[in-house]
C-alpha cells in the first residue's frame, strides 16, 4: 500500500506484485507498481510502469490495495515469467475463480495489442499448455463417490496413454479436460486416437470438459451411470 500511495493516487499494483495479491504467484520480492503514462516517478525498492491505457477507474481492490484487474495481471506477467511459471499463474487464476482459460481468450481478441498479449495468447493456443489437474480430478472422485460405483483406478497406464480414470470391471475409461478453451486440431486428433486405441481393445472412453464437471455435475452424474449399467448389464 504505501508503495502505491507513494506513486500516486492512480497508481495500481501491477504484474508479480498484483499477481502476488491475487495468489496467483508466490511473492517474488519485488514491488511493480503501474501508473498512467503521463506521470513520472521514480523510487527506490519500486520498479514503475508507465501504461498509456491505463484507466484507474478500473482499478480492482484486495486488501484495500489498488491492483489491476486479473486479466491485465497476467498480461504483465507474461511479460516477465517463463512459460511454466506463467502457465501456473493462469491455472491459479482459474482454479481461484478470477477468469477461466476461455474467457481470459476471449477477452484478449477484444484488446488493443500491448506487451505481453501475443505471448499469452499464444500459449492459450498451444498444444502444450494443459488444465487438467488434481482438482479437476478430485471434483470428479467426488462424483463419482455420490453413485454406486466402485472406486476407479487413476493414472494408470493403459494401452500405452495413461489415463485419468479406469474400471477394469466395465472396461469404462473416463478422462477429464480441463482445457475448456477451444481445442487445436492437433489436440483433437490425438485425442480421437487415443479413444480408438482404447475402443479397438474392446473398452468404452468417455470424456468429461472441466465444465461439465463443475457446472453440470447432475448431468455429468447420470450420463456416468448410465453408460456404467449398460456395460454392466453385457458382463
Amino acid at each position: 500500500m504505501a508503495a502505491v500511495l507513494s506513486c500516486g493516487s492512480e497508481a495500481q499494483a501491477s504484474h508479480g506484485s498484483a499477481g502476488w495479491l491475487w495468489g496467483m504467484v508466490a511473492w517474488r520480492g519485488v514491488i511493480d507498481i503501474v501508473v498512467p503514462h503521463r506521470v513520472v516517478r521514480r523510487r527506490a525498492g519500486i520498479r514503475v510502469h508507465r501504461r498509456c491505457d491505463l484507466d484507474p477507474e478500473q482499478a480492482r481492490r484486495v486488501n484495500g490495495i489498488p491492483v489491476t484487474d486479473p486479466v491485465s495481471t497476467l498480461i504483465d506477467m507474461a511479460c516477465d515469467l517463463r512459460d511454466a511459471p506463467l502457465e501456473k499463474a493462469i491455472r491459479e487464476a482459474d482454479r481461484l475463480g478470477l477468469v477461466d482459460p476461455e474467457t481470459l481468450l476471449t477477452t484478449l481478441e477484444g484488446i488493443p495489442r500491448r506487451p505481453g498479449t501475443g505471448r499469452l495468447r499464444r500459449l492459450l493456443e498451444s498444444e502444450t499448455f494443459s488444465l487438467t489437474d488434481s482438482e479437476l480430478e478430485q471434483r470428479f472422485l467426488r462424483l463419482v463417490r455420490a453413485t454406486h460405483l466402485p472406486p476407479p483406478r487413476t493414472q494408470v497406464l493403459l494401452n500405452g496413454y495413461r489415463v485419468d480414470f479406469y474400471w477394469p470391471e466395465l472396461g469404462l475409461v473416463v478422462e477429464t479436460d480441463g482445457l475448456r478453451y477451444h481445442r487445436t486440431p492437433s489436440q483433437q486428433r490425438r485425442d480421437r486416437l487415443r479413444d480408438q486405441v482404447h475402443s479397438a481393445a474392446g473398452l468404452m472412453p468417455m470424456r468429461f470438459t472441466a465444465a461439465q464437471v463443475r457446472f453440470e455435475p447432475r448431468r455429468t452424474k447420470a450420463m456416468l451411470i448410465a453408460v456404467a449399467s449398460r456395460l454392466e448389464s453385457r458382463r
